[in-house]
Order: structure tokens, then sequence, then C-alpha cells
């Protein structure tokens, strides 16, 4: 095969690579092998603690957390249980008050988690986990950073690895990493491209920083396959790696921080960044920037607070340590058919939990900066996602029981399972509410105890109560905006920008407007996908759309047509029961009945108002890393357009 030339591309371009569907072509400049053993780990077993931690006092702000959510759970019930009750307590009744009861425990543990972030924020403190070393501080190891794709835009990738290399090579510490990107891309057509793209990326970068290619023929295992098999190939070679996403991008300064954490804490075997979002441009990408940014911070101090060394990984934007990665979080197969058999979908909290149990520290460092990622452009892009995240975290169900998980284990993989049960027990809440409030207005036909009775016992409920029960639960749900905004308040009197809160505090209200909106979408698209989970149905593995996302109106409309019909058949009924009700239920029904249009109108560009009242930081100013990543991804892809390197590769042939 004769050896192709591209003058788009700097430096020597390699030969076009012939790519079949069942050979996904060859490690390309590959390191000298360093094979790693990484067994298979069994849940149940007891394993050999590899650095016994300190953990005393842990139990301090655990039990603040728990405890304060079961007290404001505990009077929740009881008030409720004093609207409902009168002579005798129904079933049904019953059932509200559990399921109600179940559903506002929930949301009173992560608001109260975020109060216990907003402590040290507010007083100008960190929130770290584990120590951050002076910025001067030598590297004395080496470290891999891995960018696992699956169908990602390579041109976009190259442009972050490219900012990321220069950085590095501007702070001279870029003999310290060697970058791995490691595909998983199906198919003749964009796997000839990707490595096109990647092999120039090469070149461009030889004598700064080695960068290696590989295409899987057998994509066993997904992401944590591609990852288990570098380790197998080349990690004893570095005592660190760090995984980024497709969409993801962290600074030269951030990435010598993490290295620098791990060399300080011999014990710390994970260290999770919080990335924030960024590079969005339709009105929901802007949506989830703002709340993720503004009310985050807050939320991620106090999972740091309260989780310490026994934190969670979120599967990129992580540094983690080689040697306990691959002798303790080695994952099996699990018994049976999908969607709860065959391999873990989300490796990433097993991951931490096996590390855990293994005396490895999983820390959080929610105050470094420098460390980005992207968003699915649409609600449906985001339900695709949200689809494949409930069935692996569903999947935990069959291993948070296991003997050999500790107590952090399971209370990570439990509330990772409950927070896509508990769309179905907020649902389920709803269908009851609504037939006692038909039996209430006696549409529906009376009802006995299981005793004799002389006449029907009819629910009661005191309004005045049930709207001061609301108004409480309101106070709660909207708990953790109110911080992010009070940060913000404080930020905009440190810099004397009276607009600073004029802009946050309108876009608190606009993303709450909107929040309430989408609510009851994800209501319904997660309570089905959990019916369809246990029903057996599989997520399958879908590429992740990053760009493009507007939606057709007639696509929106189709997309939420259950949505729709239900909206407006439960507005019918709360109507007949009483006008009252429907304006008590007036965000739910608002929320299904508009569906279609809401996911027509986020999909789209954010206009001007949008884009002012939710503007991050990071769009005001933007980080010279991210400028730098776009810039490149924008001359990677205009020297090699879409269908370029396919045409280039069958001409060659």
């Amino acid at each position: 095969m004769d050896e192709a030339v591209n003058e788009n591309f700097p430096g020597p371009v390699p030969g076009p690579i012939a790519v079949k569907s069942d050979d996904a072509g060859p490690w390309v400049h590959v390191p000298p092998a360093s094979p790693l053993v990484m067994p298979v780990q069994d849940f149940s077993a007891k394993v050999e603690i590899a650095a016994e931690p300190r953990r005393r006092g842990y139990w301090v702000p655990r039990a603040a957390i728990f405890a304060g959510a079961a007290v404001l759970t505990a009077a929740f019930g009881y008030e409720l249980f004093s609207i409902l009750a009168f002579a005798v307590m129904t079933p049904l009744q019953f059932t509200f008050l559990v399921l109600s009861t179940i559903a506002f425990g929930w949301i009173a543990l992560g608001s109260l988690s975020g109060a216990l972030g907003f402590l040290p924020l507010f007083a100008g403190e960190r929130a770290d986990s584990v120590a951050l070393p002076a910025a001067a501080t030598p590297l004395t190891t080496r470290t891999a950073l891995l960018f696992p794709v699956y169908h990602e835009d390579p041109t976009r990738v190259s442009g972050a690895i490219e900012a990321m290399a220069d950085e590095l090579v501007q702070a001279g510490r870029q003999t310290h990493f060697d970058i791995f990107v490691l595909s998983d891309t199906r198919g003749d057509m964009d796997g000839p491209r990707e490595a096109r793209v990647y092999q120039a990326l090469q070149s461009k970068l030889h004598g700064l920083v080695s960068v290696f290619y590989r295409r899987r023929a057998n994509n066993y295992a997904r992401k944590a396959g591609n990852i288990a098999e570098w380790i197998g190939r080349f990690g004893a070679a570095y005592e660190h790696f760090v995984i980024l996403d497709g969409d993801s991008v962290m600074s030269g300064a951030t990435l010598v921080s993490l290295v620098q954490a791990m060399e300080r804490d011999a014990k710390a075997g994970l260290i999770q960044s919080v990335p924030r979002l960024v590079g969005g441009t339709s009105l929901l990408q802007h949506l989830q920037q703002f709340a993720c940014n503004t009310y985050g911070p807050s939320v991620a101090a106090g999972l740091a607070f309260w989780h310490r060394d026994q934190g969670n990984y979120w599967g990129h934007n992580a540094i983690i340590r080689t040697h306990a990665f691959a002798t303790a979080a080695g994952l099996p197969d699990l018994p049976g058919r999908k969607p709860f058999g065959g391999h873990i979908m989300s490796h990433d909290f097993v991951e931490a939990v096996l590390l855990q149990r293994a005396g490895w520290g999983v820390h959080m460092m929610p105050s470094l900066e420098g460390s980005y990622e992207g968003m699915p452009p649409n609600i449906v892009d985001v339900v695709t996602r949200d689809r494949r995240w409930a069935q692996g975290n569903l999947q935990h169900l069959a291993i948070v029981s296991q003997p050999g998980i500790t107590t952090m284990g399971r209370v990570h993989l439990g509330m990772g399972a409950t927070s896509y049960l508990i769309s179905a027990i907020w649902a389920l809440s709803l269908i009851v509410g609504l037939i006692l409030a038909l039996q209430g207005q006696q549409i529906i036909p009376s009802y006995f105890r299981d005793a004799k009775t002389l006449f029907p016992i009819w629910p009661i409920i005191d309004p005045g109560a049930a709207l001061r029960l609301f108004l409480a639960t309101l106070g709660v749900v909207l708990l953790p905006k109110a911080l992010g905004l009070l940060l913000e308040l404080k930020k905009a009197r440190r810099i004397r920008s009276p607009l600073h809160a004029v802009r946050a505090t309108a876009g608190v209200m606009y993303e709450t407007v909107y929040s309430m909106l989408i609510a009851p979408i994800l209501m319904l698209t997660q309570t089905v996908g959990a019916i369809q989970i246990f029903a057996g149905l599989d997520s399958g593995w879908k590429a992740q759309k990053r760009d493009d996302g507007a939606l057709s109106f007639n696509d929106a409309m189709w997309f939420a047509r259950w949505h729709t019909g239900i909206g407006v058949f439960v507005a019918g009924i709360a109507y007949a029961v009483s006008p009252g009700l429907l304006a008590w239920m007036a965000p739910v029904v608002l929320g299904l009945a508009l569906a279609g249009p809401v996911s027509w109108l986020t999909s789209r560009r954010a206009g001007a108002f949008s884009r002012w009242a939710l503007a991050t930081e990071e769009e005001r100013t933007p980080p010279p890393i991210l400028v730098a990543a776009n810039a490149r991804a924008a001359e990677w892809a205009e020297r090699l357009p879409p269908n370029d390197a396919a045409s280039g590769l069958a001409k060659a042939a």
C-alpha cells in the first residue's frame, strides 16, 4: 500500500490503514510492553488491606447527614399522618403516606448534604478530602492520560489533547505524561477516519508528548474492558493514569496537581476532580451548565465532607493509582442474563467500592479548578444516556448485599440504585394521591374497612395543614438552589458587582422554572426505564451525541406523546375533582402536558436573555485551556472534513 501524503497536516503523515470490521487495526507506535496482572475480584471474599486507613471522627458528619434527614423525614411523616388520619387510616392512605415520606426523605438527604458543603464554601475554606501540594512540587512518577472513545469526533478529542499537551510542555512537565487514545469505535467508516486523525496528531506532537492509538477488535465489557486491556499491556510502566471522556478537558496545572496529590498521599487510590460543565449551545445545555456550576459546588463539597476517603468515582476526570486499581478493582461478570447479568455497566461506582474495601482512599477535590466536560444537547439524548445509567445503577442491586463490601460501599451502591427508583416512587405517590382526591369528592365509589361498619369512611384532609406541609417541602426542595444563590451573592459583594447579583438571581429564577417543567418529563421516562429494566430489556450501547442536537417540532412532539397524553388526562381528572386540586398539581401537569414544546424549545440554540442570565464564569471569562482546545479542534476539523479520510483511504487502496 502506497504512503499517503496530505499537505494539510504538519510533519510526516502515516500511510492509510486498511481496517476491516472484524480486524480493528493494530496499536500504533506502541511503547515497550509493561504488563500488569489485573485479577478478577470476588465480591464475597475478604481481601488483604493494602493501606490501613485512619478514620477517626468520620462518623460525625455522616451522623449529622443521616440523623438530620431522619428527623426531617419523621417530622414530614408525622405531619402528613396528622393530615390524613381521622377515625382510622385506610390502606390507600397508608400507601400514600409511605410513598410520600420515602420521596421526601430522599430529597432531604440531598439537601442536607448540600447544606453541609455550603458551610465551608461560605466561610472561604476548602472542602477537599485530600491535601493539595504546592504547585512547585517536583514530579517523580509517570502518568498516562487515557481517552477511551466510542464513535467520538476525533477532531474534538485531538483538539483537547493538543491543548493539554501544549500546557504540559509550557510547564516543563511533559516528560512525566504519555497519552493513549483507546478506541472502541465500530465499522469501516468512522474507524479509518479517527485512525488517520490520531496518527496525524502523533506526528504533530512527536518529540513533545508521546501519543499512542489503537482500536480494539473486540470491545468486550465496553469502557471498563477497554481500560483493563490497557492495564494488562502497559500498566506496570505508569504509577498513575487519568481517565478522560470524549468531551473532557483538563488544564496542565490541574493534571500536575492531581499527580502531586497522589505522590504525597501513598494511601490514595483515586482522586476525583469535580468537572465544570462547559461548551453548551442549546438552551438545555445552558440550563445544565448554570445548575451544575451554581448549585454543584456546595453539593460536591458536602459529598467530600462526609464521604472523606471513602468517596465515589464518576468514571472520568479522575486520577487513579495503577497498582491499586489493578490489584483491587478487576470486575467480574455478573451471573444471569442482561440487563442484570453480564458485564458491569456502571463500573465506576463498583470500582470505587472495590478500592475502598482494599483500604485505598477514594477522594474528591471539589476546590480543584481546571477540570471540564460537556453534556447532551437535548432531552432526548439525556433520556438515552439516563436509560443506560439507570440500568447500570439498578444492576448494583445484585452487588450491594455481597458480604465483602464496606458499609460506605453499600451506601454508594444503594443510593445509586435509589436515585433511579425514586422517580417511580414519586409517580406512584401522585397516582395514589389522585385516587384519594377522587374518593374525597365521592367520584370513586365508597370503600369500607374490613370490619363491619354502618357508614363508609371518607378521607378528610385539612387544607391549611396541607398547605403548610407543601410550603415546608418546597423549602427543602429549593434549599440547594438558595444556597447556590447565596454563594453567588457573596461573590457579587466581594467583586463589588451589583450586576452579577442581578444576573445570578435572574438565572436561578429562570432555571428553577425550567427545572420544574423538566422534572416530570424525567420522572416518567425514568419510571418507564425502571419497568423496562426489571422486565429484562437491555439498553444497548449507543454513541453519545455531543453537538447538533436541535430537534424538529414534530420529533419533539412524537417523543413526548405519552407525556402529553398523561398530562392532559391527569389535568382533566384533577379539574373534575376541583380547580384547586388542578392548581395544586400544576407543576406536574404542566411539565407533562408541555413536554413536547419544552423538549423542542430547550434543544434550540439559547437566546440572548438565556445566554445572559445563565452565563457561567467559564462563559464570561473562558479559561485558556478551553480557548486553546476549541481553537485546535476547529483547526483539525478544517484540515480533515468528515468524508476526507474515507475517500482518501478508498483511493489509496
